[in-house]
């Protein structure tokens, strides 16, 4: 039997009715079994200023500092804002990332689905964080790319993926990433 993995599983989007939330919510459903994503919210967390950074950080940055340090492995599903990541998941990576020396992000096996109701798929999101994982030591996951454009077209009223190409394109994508956190698992 395989390993299982916590993932953390951090969604750029704070939008009700989110294009990222309901391909996060199809990553979820479609993982293999040895994957359990886990929800780790940054819609509170306060912009980082290293002044607030004590032994008394502020409540939100303490729990999601806790939240993300246990998990194997985190999947980043993200929008694209101005040819680039959402402000909100740029801090939370920020906020993870300090104070320095304490970084929960360090030799975490990583994977970027960028999705947009436009053709292009987020690129420029998806291309823009993935410079962030080298600084923060963590292995990202190179194939399979998910870029995923015209993604209002693929759900439901209630959220749920309707374009059964997509629903098998995501799941080939976390059956790969499962391989790399254990691949990766293995290395360390």
């Amino acid at each position: 039997m395989s390993d299982s993995y916590r993932v953390a599983l951090l969604v750029g989007s704070l939008r009700r009715g989110s294009l990222n939330r309901m391909m996060a919510n199809t990553a979820r459903e479609v993982a293999p079994a040895n994957l359990t994503l886990v929800d780790v919210a940054i819609g509170d967390l306060p912009l980082y200023n290293q002044d607030l950074d004590t032994d008394s950080p502020p409540a939100a940055w303490k729990r999601f500092r806790d939240e993300v340090r246990p998990c194997d492995a985190v999947l980043f599903v993200t929008p694209e804002y101005n040819r680039s990541v959402p402000g909100l998941l740029k801090n939370a990576i920020d906020v993870g990332s300090r104070p320095y020396g304490q970084s929960v992000w360090g030799g975490k096996p990583a994977a970027v689905m960028s999705v947009s109701p436009g053709a292009l798929g987020a690129f420029g999101a998806n291309q823009h964080i993935r410079q962030s994982f080298v600084f923060l030591d963590m292995p990202i996951l190179q194939q399979p790319e998910a870029y995923i454009g015209n993604a209002a077209k693929m759900f439901d009223d209630q959220g749920r993926m309707t374009n059964d190409d997509t629903r098998e394109f995501v799941r080939k994508f976390m059956a790969a990433f499962a391989q790399w956190i254990a691949k990766t698992a293995r290395a360390r």
